[in-house]
């Protein structure tokens, strides 16, 4: 594999073994037109794979793992491996394991390491269970937070779909604490963030963003609080004045009940139900959680590691399909974004 390959080279991490991680990429790549525009390698294991696979009867049983050392070992066409071990990995498949954990967390630090030395272009994680990956060296309470520590940056969980892109200001912080985490900087952080890759990453050249409201009828002119009109506003206004088309705050019930989504390129939820409940009723089965503001791209399915059905055949790969896709069209996007604006007109 060389640097000039024109097929895009997707890291994907293994997440956990013992959920539905392998079988949705197992059968994501069972179709063969996946190679037709990217070269996937997998930081697992061939016997893990293998052991997979074998649970699949939907999926052709011929198809072969390629074991490479390393990411420039990948062969186009292949469905490469890079072994993360030697060892016996013991599955129990649909329980959380320290094991599982053990070897979630050494294939995303591997691939975070192969992604910052450009080996690969662009990173697809496989669920993690954020309990059993907890160690001294990660200490995060899921991807997001992770990446944007192990890459420097600040970012957005962004849940993305074809009739909806939400961002999520405050991700996974327990609900008491959102309140005094919305401050005016964080606000005005994240939805910088959003109208910024909504133009990057997604093409669009002048979006329109919404933002969500904390109280109920976005504070019902004080009746029922004030945040809203104290905090939120004065974002928004900021914002406006900087030449971002946000507007709000929308309270969340009447904006998603009367379909008013419609009319935007994104919106920004304050706190994680606010924005996953809405964005899971749209798209369970085909929505993806992409980390903007990253100086690399990275997908992941927006599903869990599924335990109760792990082992059974009966996990639906389009989450997964869907995030390899999303990667792959914002890492172009990216590129011509860049081409575009690397000397603008005086």
């Amino acid at each position: 594999m060389t640097k000039d390959d024109s097929k895009i080279r997707v890291a994907i991490t293994q997440g956990d073994i013992n959920g539905v991680g392998y079988e949705v990429m197992i059968k994501t790549f069972s179709d063969m037109r996946m190679f037709d525009f990217c070269t996937p390698v997998l930081y697992g294991s061939t016997k893990v794979a293998s052991y997979h696979k074998k649970l699949l009867a939907s999926v052709p049983q011929d198809i072969q793992f390629n074991a490479i050392r390393d990411a420039s070992e990948a062969i186009p066409g292949k469905h490469n491996v890079i072994n993360l071990t030697q060892d016996e990995i013991k599955i129990d498949l649909g329980k959380s394991t320290e094991v599982a954990g053990a070897l979630a967390r050494q294939s995303l630090n591997r691939a975070c390491e192969d992604l910052k030395a450009g080996k690969v272009d662009v990173l697809v994680t496989a669920p993690i269970n954020k309990r059993n990956i907890q160690a001294p060296d990660f200490d995060f309470p899921g991807h997001t937070e992770y990446l944007s520590h192990q890459f420097g940056s600040s970012s957005l969980m962004l849940m993305v779909c074809d009739r909806i892109r939400i961002g999520i200001v405050t991700n996974h912080l327990a609900l008491k604490d959102v309140p005094a985490a919305l401050t005016h900087d964080l606000l005005a952080e994240k939805l910088n963030l959003l109208n910024q890759s909504l133009k990057r990453d997604f093409g669009i050249t002048t979006p329109k963003i919404a933002v969500l409201a904390l109280d109920p009828h976005a504070g019902d002119n004080g009746v029922i609080g004030d945040f809203d009109q104290k905090v939120i506003r004065p974002v928004i206004d900021e914002l406006q004045g900087r030449g971002v088309l946000a507007y709000g705050p929308f309270p969340s019930d009447g904006f998603f009940g009367s379909s008013e989504f419609n009319k935007f390129d994104g919106v920004l939820a304050l706190y994680h139900d606010q924005g996953l409940i809405p964005f899971k009723l749209m798209s369970f089965t085909e929505g993806v959680n992409y980390t903007a503001g990253l100086p690399y791209v990275r997908t992941s399915p927006a599903h869990g590691t599924g335990y109760d059905i792990a082992g059974h055949d009966k996990a639906s790969e389009q989450s997964f399909r869907s995030a390899v896709y999303l990667a792959c069209n914002i890492l172009r996007n990216r590129r011509e974004y860049d081409e575009l604006t690397a000397n603008p007109l005086k």
